[in-house]
């Protein structure tokens, strides 16, 4: 009995949501042949590569564009680890590709977008799309060029009808989240004069900030990386002639009041990665003071959530230009503490989605996108909000 009511529920869910595992879409992989004659490789050499599935009806010269993301490779080392992973070669990784959320071909699940043609870029250069050098030492060779990466999928996408696009949208999500960023208006550039262009970074606000230990760890990793990739020539150049320092472009804080496309900044304001990478990196906490509180924050002194806390002002003092300037700009800032929201259904669009203001993130966007509301959402503090889907438990897991 209890079998046929626990099978009975699942079919039910199934039925209402249709995101089981058979009704999953999944799109093969194209890999971009002509890639080679820009000599646009991911690290290990190999051709780059995405997911097209196709759009139809009032959609079908509409265009969604998303970045994969997967961290960064800012030494050879890591960079020659990597080439051997799915994360460096396409070699290695899965030629088909789940599409839900903003990449959804379902009505019900993703409303405003689902009939477009919705492209994943696949991420193997380690750089964000952004490099663009190469290492041989005679033994070992490896290709950071992110940007002809970028330059080579998009010339193999016009002719499919992207350069007759109506509306298109740039997206990203974690480092193609900074991706969107970066290329925002090189992508508006490549399409026609009419087309409605915008961009959406979900979970790519990466923070220039001080960690527990007052060290600037995410600014030199960074660094190390446009060092390395030859990313500061691809930087925003109206950016690297206003600041001192061009490599601090690579960040959205500084670039993003440059950026002349409409922009949309969807991002937790307890961002798990930067939590553990920026705010409190392993470096920074050699002792495990932090273990728990990363694990578990209900396990949080009051000086630790005091911390976060003060992140979450760190990110809102630098979103404030962008917030009371922009006049095109979105925004979706809760107070989750999640990493990427706009691929995964459950956070995008479900009875159960987080929300400001009993708002979906896929209506804040969809308001923004098509005008039909000013969207510039933030939450309140942790842990106010109850409707968040954490990565991070908030109560004991027995």
């Amino acid at each position: 009995m209890k079998m046929a009511v626990a099978m009975f529920l699942i079919l039910l869910n199934c039925a209402l949501w249709r995101i089981c595992l058979a009704d999953r879409l999944l799109v093969k992989m194209t890999l971009v042949r002509n890639a080679s004659a820009l000599s646009a490789f991911c690290l290990d050499g190999s051709l780059p590569a995405y997911h097209l599935h196709r759009g139809s009806g009032a959609g079908a010269r509409n265009w969604i564009l998303q970045f994969e993301g997967g961290g960064w490779c800012d030494d050879l080392q890591s960079c020659l680890v990597r080439a051997q992973t799915r994360r460096g070669s396409t070699q290695y990784m899965n030629k088909l590709a789940v599409f839900s959320g903003i990449l959804s071909n379902n009505a019900s699940l993703n409303p405003d977008f689902y009939n477009w043609n919705r492209v994943k870029l696949r991420y193997c250069d380690g750089g964000s799309f952004a490099g663009d050098s190469m290492f041989d030492n005679g033994t070992s060779v490896i290709y950071f060029r992110g940007q002809r990466i970028w330059e080579a999928i998009i010339q193999d996408l016009l002719p499919q009808g992207l350069a007759q696009a109506d509306k298109a949208m740039l997206s990203g999500c974690s480092a193609g989240g900074l991706s969107a960023f970066l290329h925002c208006d090189s992508f508006a550039k490549v399409l026609p004069r009419t087309a409605t262009v915008k961009c959406l970074s979900d979970a790519g606000f990466f923070l220039d900030v001080k960690d527990i230990s007052l060290n600037h760890t995410m600014r030199s990793s960074y660094e190390s990386l446009v060092t390395l990739q030859g990313i500061e020539k691809n930087l925003n150049k109206n950016c690297t002639n206003f600041f001192k320092d061009p490599k601090l472009c690579i960040f959205p804080q500084y670039a993003l009041r440059f950026i002349t496309t409409p922009f949309f900044i969807l991002n937790a304001a307890y961002d798990v990665f930067q939590f553990n990478h920026i705010l409190v990196p392993p470096s920074a906490d050699l002792h495990g003071q932090w273990k728990s509180c990363k694990l578990n924050t209900a396990q949080c002194n009051a000086k630790q959530i005091d911390t976060l806390q003060g992140f979450r002002r760190r990110m809102l003092i630098a979103l404030y230009f962008f917030l009371k300037n922009s006049n095109h700009g979105g925004m979706f800032i809760n107070s989750c503490f999640a990493h990427c929201q706009s691929e995964s259904q459950d956070t995008w669009f479900a009875v159960d989605s987080p929300r400001i203001n009993n708002k979906t993130i896929a209506e804040a966007v969809g308001d923004w996108y098509f005008g039909r509301k000013l969207t510039k959402e933030i939450d309140c503090p942790y842990p106010c909000d109850n409707t968040c889907h954490n990565l991070i438990p908030s109560s004991p897991v027995s």
